[in-house]
């Protein structure tokens, strides 16, 4: 089931990308990792995809990138023949790095929206601030993707986080999701964390085995990794955790493929 204890798990700080900081974590997240059309969608399926999706399947996605961890990342999912979706940032420090989504667009990979600027105290100021930040972002990314095209987007913290709250009010984070759906979006958390964006740059086996224990029973997974400066053991980690979703026979989609617009 999609339903599963969701945590916000993103930070960041000038000039590097971060992520799970403990600060930022939601004590009480919200009861779906994603918004309630696409809750219905994944358990219902009213709307079936052209296929039927497979009774087991993982989504593997990745936050904060492009950045010098992204080719090694892209080598180890192309070498195992895996589509991945990036949920990219723009903040004028990966700059030359924003090639690679075309690189990765080619080998078949989703690119999603993150931020341009992953400061939370910008982004999450109001509803205005938000969207500034994603036309911001799709500004900087146009020219290496179809960036207008692009309808599915993650919120820094993800969609339960406290941080929005502290800048924004209490009601900004139900504001913004209502806002994607008007628009016909979708907006996705993640029910597996790698946990590989902590302090103390956990090592590929710590990776691996987050990922093992949070994947559990769970049949339909999105796994949120990095592919930011600081997780380069995430690349390291990856033809592990690819084996190991193989071997229990998942199949490996895109959330595109997993969660398909209506």
């Amino acid at each position: 089931m999609l339903f599963a204890l969701i945590m916000g798990f993103v930070s960041a700080a000038p000039p590097v990308v971060t992520g799970c900081q403990a600060q930022d974590l939601t004590p009480a997240p919200d009861t779906s990792m994603l918004s309630p059309a696409v809750s219905a969608l994944a358990q219902e399926q009213q709307e079936p995809a052209a296929q039927p999706l497979p009774e087991k399947w993982v989504c593997l996605t990745f936050d904060d990138g492009p950045s010098k961890t992204t080719p090694d990342v892209l080598s180890a999912l192309n070498a195992a023949g895996v589509h991945a979706t990036f949920f990219v940032v723009a903040t004028g420090y990966n700059e030359k790095y924003l090639p690679l989504l075309a690189e990765a667009v080619s080998a078949g990979h989703q690119i999603a929206l993150h931020s341009a600027s992953h400061e939370y105290s910008d982004i999450y100021r109001s509803s205005d601030a938000y969207w500034e930040d994603i036309a911001l972002l799709k500004e900087r990314i146009a020219p290496y993707v179809d960036a207008e095209s692009i309808r599915y987007l993650r919120f820094p913290g993800g969609s339960t986080n406290t941080v929005s709250r502290r800048y924004g009010g209490k009601g900004l984070m139900k504001q913004l999701k209502a806002e994607v759906e008007q628009k016909g979006w979708h907006w996705v958390d993640w029910n597996v964390c790698a946990e590989d964006a902590v302090g103390g740059h956990p090592s590929a086996g710590t990776i691996y085995r987050n990922v093992v224990h949070e994947t559990g029973q769970q049949t339909n997974c999105i796994v949120l990794m990095h592919d930011s400066s600081t997780t380069r053991t995430t690349a390291e980690a990856l033809p592990d955790i690819i084996r190991w979703y193989a071997d229990n026979g998942y199949t490996f989609l895109t959330v595109a493929e997993a969660l398909p617009l209506g």
